[in-house]
């Protein structure tokens, strides 16, 4: 009777589901209840099972449970002492920053970098230098073995007939990429005359490359030249003019003469039975009403080629002589012949110079940044009919132009 009696108390269970594990809701009760005698002693009902609960630790998840009224105590921050390390060369810089007192880093210095001397160089044995017994020693075993080599090449060498093998010849080298060598203008007269093997008389042709622009109608180079050294045939000479110089061109030896009768006879006939065409200034407006006939053969009197001049003489002496014309074309090549391969040589080389004077004299006056052949004349190659061509340099081009000035001086 002095026990206090058990009043069990509602307790209310708060589940989201419906379905509450059975242990679950025997261990919260038997939790609420032991709460309850910590605060005042009572006597269980049922000490086995009460004892059977309450032995394992582990079944109540807050054994000391503050009092109820109680609030809970608030923790305070705790601060331990930095325990320092025995070695302070091992601590890294930012473990220093959190070290007090520590001692400040001293630099470091490492040891100069020498560079080895020549006479540190540790020589091997194949490196020193030999002694003057040593090197003799060696002179002496390699030219044994010469011998001995000598020897057994003579000993199983077959005898062979010399006498029919070819003489040695010298070979020019051979440029990279496929480049000509570039040859002396008699040089290559040379070689030209001695790979001419056709069965009739070649023509010595002299192809030049320009440095103009194609499509420049104003830079088109042209002209006329007589060659001192030339193949004589029979030229037929025609020259438009009238009343003395008409006269004057018969004398000089013109085939045909005249004035507007020959330029009504051409226009209705058609027909052109000369070589070349000459005329006088006066004469050539009535000359272009048969233009379109005249520049079918290639006839038509210029004044850049000296075809319409004054001097009717002298003109009319040149044409007889036999003018060599040369015009650049739509690629800015020139092809012009300049003698026959039964020429001698030093005859062709001034037919070279003279062609080289006239194309110097032929040069238009609108070609910039030039100067006397750097810029006009960027190759030249001559060659024969039937033959290949040689580059020959600018050079001697320029030498045998100044030799054929100097002989038209005299």
């Amino acid at each position: 009777k002095s026990q206090i009696p058990f009043k069990p108390r509602r307790i209310t269970l708060h589940t989201k589901n419906l379905r509450v594990n059975t242990m679950a809701a025997m261990k919260l009760l038997l939790s609420q209840a032991r709460r309850q005698s910590l605060t005042r002693p009572f006597s269980s009902p049922f000490p086995q099972i009460h004892k059977l609960f309450s032995s394992s630790p582990s079944s109540d998840p807050n054994p000391n449970p503050p009092p109820p009224n109680e609030s809970p105590k608030k923790l305070e921050p705790v601060s331990y002492a930095a325990k320092p390390s025995e070695d302070l060369s091992r601590l890294t810089r930012e473990e220093m920053r959190y070290t007090k007192d520590s001692p400040s880093l001293a630099p470091v210095s490492y040891a100069q970098r020498v560079a080895p001397l020549p006479e540190d160089r540790v020589v091997s044995e194949e490196d020193r230098e030999r002694t003057p017994e040593e090197v003799e020693t060696e002179r002496k075993r390699i030219e044994s073995e010469n011998r001995a080599r000598r020897r057994f090449l003579r000993a199983t060498a077959v005898e062979e007939d010399t006498s029919s093998l070819p003489l040695p010849t010298l070979l020019k080298p051979e440029l990279k990429h496929g480049k000509k060598p570039i040859f002396d203008l008699m040089e290559a007269i040379r070689e030209i005359k001695g790979n001419a093997k056709a069965k009739f008389d070649e023509t010595l042709e002299a192809h030049v490359r320009l440095g103009i622009e194609k499509g420049r109608s104003e830079l088109i180079v042209r002209g006329t030249l007589a060659l001192p050294h030339s193949v004589k045939k029979d030229v037929r000479v025609a020259f438009f003019a009238e009343g003395a110089d008409a006269e004057d061109a018969k004398a000089a030896g013109a085939d045909v003469v005249g004035g507007l009768e020959l330029i009504e006879e051409i226009l209705k006939s058609g027909k052109i039975d000369f070589d070349r065409c000459l005329a006088t200034p006066k004469m050539m407006p009535r000359v272009y009403k048969i233009s379109r006939i005249l520049n079918n053969h290639g006839l038509m009197p210029n004044p850049k080629q000296g075809s319409v001049t004054k001097d009717v003489m002298k003109a009319v002496k040149d044409a007889k002589a036999g003018h060599t014309k040369f015009r650049m074309d739509k690629t800015s090549i020139l092809h012009v012949p300049l003698g026959k391969m039964s020429f001698p040589e030093d005859a062709l080389r001034e037919n070279v110079g003279a062609f080289m004077n006239a194309l110097l004299l032929a040069k238009p006056a609108g070609l910039k940044k030039t100067s006397k052949y750097a810029g006009y004349v960027n190759a030249f190659h001559l060659c024969s009919t039937m033959g290949k061509g040689y580059p020959v340099s600018i050079q001697s081009l320029s030498r045998a132009a100044d030799h054929y000035t100097k002989l038209q001086l005299k």
